[in-house]
């Protein structure tokens, strides 16, 4: 059994995380799910906000997994804390790279509505993966969803991100699926992958 802490993306809360908690707790996971208001702050305060959640209940080992802005949550409180028990970290379809999504809505009327404090954050990105954490990146490549309403994209994309935008030194693995960007979280393929990672350090590539 494994204690695993799930971080959710851009416009949403911890009930989108609810179909892939239960699946995980079904496989016998202990599963916290940790929510956030994604527009009314910026990164830092975010990452600090699941650093304070996290040490709610004390383990021996943790695994973080992360959805789209999800996973920069968690990288930047890898980047920013060391004080967290060991453990795998799992990025699904989190854009690295920034996000040309944003970066064609930013150009809309009504873009801090729309993106709020994260808007710049989701623009940056990070270089490198956690030191000491062996992470894997789960990236669709079904291109359905919401970030098309940005335009169509000219590479490999899940909807919403590209899956060159995924790219992040160090990464320990990774694995193309054939989900969109909101179909990772409710993909009985995609928890398989999950659970298969965060127990080996490896995604399943056999099946």
């Amino acid at each position: 059994m494994a204690d695993i802490a799930l971080v959710h993306g851009l416009w949403n809360r911890g009930w989108m995380m609810a179909s892939l908690a239960k699946r995980l707790r079904a496989r016998g996971h202990h599963v916290r799910v940790f929510s956030y208001p994604t527009r009314s702050a910026c990164l830092d305060d975010h990452a600090d906000g699941l650093h304070e959640f996290l040490h709610r209940h004390e383990t021996g080992e943790l695994h973080l997994v992360g959805h789209s802005m999800g996973g920069l949550v968690i990288l930047n409180l890898l980047s920013r804390h060391d004080d967290l028990p060991p453990g795998r970290v799992v990025l699904m379809g989190t854009p690295i790279k920034g996000s040309n999504v944003v970066k064609r809505l930013s150009k809309l009327p009504g873009q801090k509505y729309i993106f709020g404090e994260a808007r710049e954050d989701l623009l940056q990105g990070f270089e490198f993966s956690p030191e000491g954490r062996e992470t894997g990146m789960i990236r669709g490549t079904r291109e359905l969803g919401l970030g098309q309403i940005a335009g169509k994209q000219s590479e490999p994309n899940d909807g919403s991100v590209c899956v060159s935008e995924t790219a992040l030194a160090g990464l320990k693995d990774t694995v193309d699926m054939e989900v969109s960007h909101s179909e990772m979280l409710f993909s009985n393929e995609v928890v398989e992958q999950v659970e298969h990672f965060l127990l080996s350090g490896r995604f399943n590539k056999d099946t």
